[in-house]
């Protein structure tokens, strides 16, 4: 490939237009850029979008899932279960509250959990679980919820709400997976709880920020439960700023020493836009992924199955993995990627790889099938400023640079 035919293709830019600018400029000149009215219109439009009663917008889906552990009374003696093949964040909020982080395995050739050790992996002391919806494709929650219902005789709840779930509640990290949909529900009505992430390289952008999301099947208080994230997101502030401008109204009570992590107002404005042209996005996402799958899966290479018959992706992330190459191939591929001006990357280093979890005492040996999918896996750019000739480009990219290391997969 000659060097003028070079392109530069980041791995996920914002896609960010003039109406999202006109409307973070229009709440800049309202005189109101923290949390006030656009971060509750917010907030409406995603519970309906998502077709649920309520949803929370914070600053992240890490202080969604904080918080909901916190709301839950998830800590210390308590066991909390997730994938060892995900982000630190959905490991890292569980030893933030003081309880006990428990990874498990993925299955054989799979970015999700092995279900079976899911199984064997809880105890009397496991109060939540946390499945991650990796690339935007969902868990199978059914297996899940069949699961937790097996086990719902080890249970035992410390608190009201614990009690009125009765067993091990389901708390989807679905960062990735804001649209998807599993068997006619869509992403948010599932689990017990749903965060996700509104982060610059996420399918819908504030920026920074994240919702959480819940569907009452069990008939919590919805007002209450809205009221403690507020709450916990609010320093424990018994009224928001938008409150207190009401007349007479600046007296306020500290109900607890509580954390801070609420949306602003320009991250919302920004979203609203985002929500407004999402189906839109998720389209042009769904059109990404079906040329790369015409065009690289007939050569021997797998990748996260994102569509099928009970079943729809939000098309977050294209990973690929390479048969027969090690580690250390892998590496050479993206940085030849790289040299043809394609930003590549890797989803993900499993967590007992780093030292963080190596001092917690995990162990990679312990997470096979996590090794096994990690040394080959890449990650092609996959966002809705690729024209068909980008994509094209990094199919003959990728193509050529396979060739040239003669790994034999094509």
């Amino acid at each position: 490939m000659s060097k003028m035919a070079i392109k530069n293709i980041p791995f996920s830019p914002p896609d960010i237009t003039g109406l999202e600018i006109e409307e973070i400029i229009n709440t800049i000149k309202s005189g109101w850029i923290t949390t006030g009215p656009k971060t509750k219109e917010l907030e409406v439009k995603i519970a309906d979008y998502v077709n649920v009663n309520n949803s929370v917008c914070l600053n992240s889906a890490t202080a969604a899932l904080e918080l909901t552990l916190r709301i839950l009374g998830v800590g210390p003696g308590d066991e909390v279960i997730t994938s060892a093949y995900t982000y630190t964040a959905s490991a890292s909020v569980i030893n933030h509250v003081g309880a006990k982080i428990v990874l498990v395995d993925t299955a054989p050739n799979s970015f999700e959990m092995d279900y079976s050790k899911l199984a064997d992996s809880i105890t009397g002391k496991t109060k939540a679980i946390i499945p991650v919806d990796i690339g935007g494709k969902l868990c199978n929650y059914d297996v899940i919820f069949e699961i937790i219902n097996n086990k719902k005789e080890l249970f035992k709840s410390e608190n009201e709400l614990q009690r009125l779930f009765n067993r091990i509640v389901v708390l989807a990290d679905s960062a990735h997976a804001f649209g998807s949909e599993r068997n006619g529900k869509k992403c948010g009505q599932i689990a017990d709880f749903t965060c996700f992430s509104f982060h610059a390289v996420k399918n819908l952008t504030t920026a920074e920020g994240g919702a959480v999301v819940w569907p009452n099947h069990l008939g919590l208080d919805n007002n209450w439960l809205y009221n403690q994230f507020m709450l916990y997101s609010l320093h424990g502030q018994s009224k928001d700023a938008l409150a207190k401008t009401k007349n007479g109204a600046w007296e306020y009570d500290i109900l607890f020493p509580a954390y801070k992590c609420n949306m602003t107002d320009i991250m919302a404005s920004i979203g609203l836009v985002q929500l407004q042209r999402y189906e839109g996005l998720l389209k042009r996402r769904r059109e990404i992924i079906e040329i790369y799958d015409r065009e690289l899966l007939d050569i021997g290479v797998k990748s996260l199955k994102h569509y099928g018959t009970n079943y729809s992706s939000s098309g977050h992330l294209y990973m690929l993995r390479i048969p027969k190459i090690t580690e250390e191939i892998r590496n050479e591929i993206i940085i030849k990627m790289a040299d043809l001006g394609i930003s590549c990357n890797v989803h993900y280093k499993p967590l007992p790889l780093f030292t963080a979890y190596k001092n917690l005492g995990f162990n990679i040996k312990d997470y096979p099938n996590a090794y096994d999918q990690y040394v080959n896996e890449i990650t092609l750019p996959l966002h809705t400023l690729l024209s068909d000739e980008d994509v094209n480009y990094i199919v003959d990219s990728l193509k050529s640079v396979v060739q040239s290391l003669n790994i034999g997969v094509l």
